[in-house]
């Protein structure tokens, strides 16, 4: 990422439709805000030192803005997003698998980023970038269709309507699902956030790969219940919101734990 920071302010103004991005703005703001709410005051010090007065979900959503810069000097961080898994049968053949893939994917990345952030020789400037596309990859990794498949592009290319409007099985699980709740950002936080701390502890549990793991299972899912033109509306949403909402809550809490780890 080096000398890429002076692209930085110019780019966070390019954007354009949400409609391939993960969780969408209001899903990844919901992410990084419950995150807020975990972290512990040491982290909350060092953070202020490298975002001032911003915080988690000021930055929240910019990797997406920047797949709208036409420099194309963020163009090799567009497949840090995601990471294609076809499916497994069980957690150990799919931790071989996800181990097997080369880089950079949004399992790598991940891992660069923080060894990055925890490397006392990495520059101020570096550090805020692989802080800001953590704080959004994390996000990601909570996002069920960010472990998909190559082969329909994280099902992008599966079509559905949803509600009688035209959409896809990943702007489904992007956006559509969140919105259709109305709630804002804020709101849809602190009604999710409502765990017990030995609650929240058990979600914290586990390694990347669990992670991972418990997204690429709710993928399968959700490809075995969503067949391409399959017309959604009520009886998907009851099916779904509360895997969709957990799925929200574990990718607040897991960055909480990642940069309380880190810092």
């Amino acid at each position: 990422m080096k000398n890429l920071w002076a692209k930085l302010m110019v780019a966070v103004l390019l954007f354009s439709s949400v409609e391939a991005f993960a969780w969408g703005l209001t899903g990844h703001r919901i992410v990084a805000e419950i995150a807020n709410h975990h972290l512990k005051n040491r982290t909350k010090r060092e953070l202020k030192k490298i975002f001032g007065n911003e915080d988690l979900v000021y930055w929240a959503n910019w990797p997406d803005f920047i797949k709208s810069d036409t420099t194309d000097v963020w163009k090799p961080t567009f497949v840090w997003h995601y990471v294609n898994i076809e499916p497994q049968r069980n957690f150990a053949e799919f931790k071989k698998e996800l181990e097997a893939q080369a880089g950079p994917n949004l399992y790598t990345q991940i891992k660069v980023l923080s060894s990055q952030i925890k490397n006392k020789n990495t520059s101020p400037q570096d550090k805020k970038t692989a802080l800001i596309f953590l704080v959004h990859l994390m996000g990601d990794l909570a996002q069920p269709m960010h472990t998909g498949r190559e082969g329909d592009l994280g099902g992008n290319n599966v079509k559905v309507t949803f509600f009688g409007r035209s959409s896809n099985l990943h702007r489904l699980w992007d956006s559509d699902l969140i919105d259709s709740q109305k709630y804002s950002y804020s709101e849809y936080a602190r009604l999710l956030d409502i765990k017990s701390k030995s609650e929240v502890k058990r979600i914290q549990s586990g390694s990347l790969e669990d992670w991972a793991y418990q997204s690429h299972q709710l993928a399968n899912d959700i490809y075995a219940n969503t067949p391409n033109g399959a017309k959604l509306a009520y009886d998907y949403e009851y099916k779904y919101i509360h895997l969709l909402e957990n799925q929200l809550l574990n990718g607040g809490l897991h960055l909480a734990k990642v940069l309380n780890d880190l810092f």
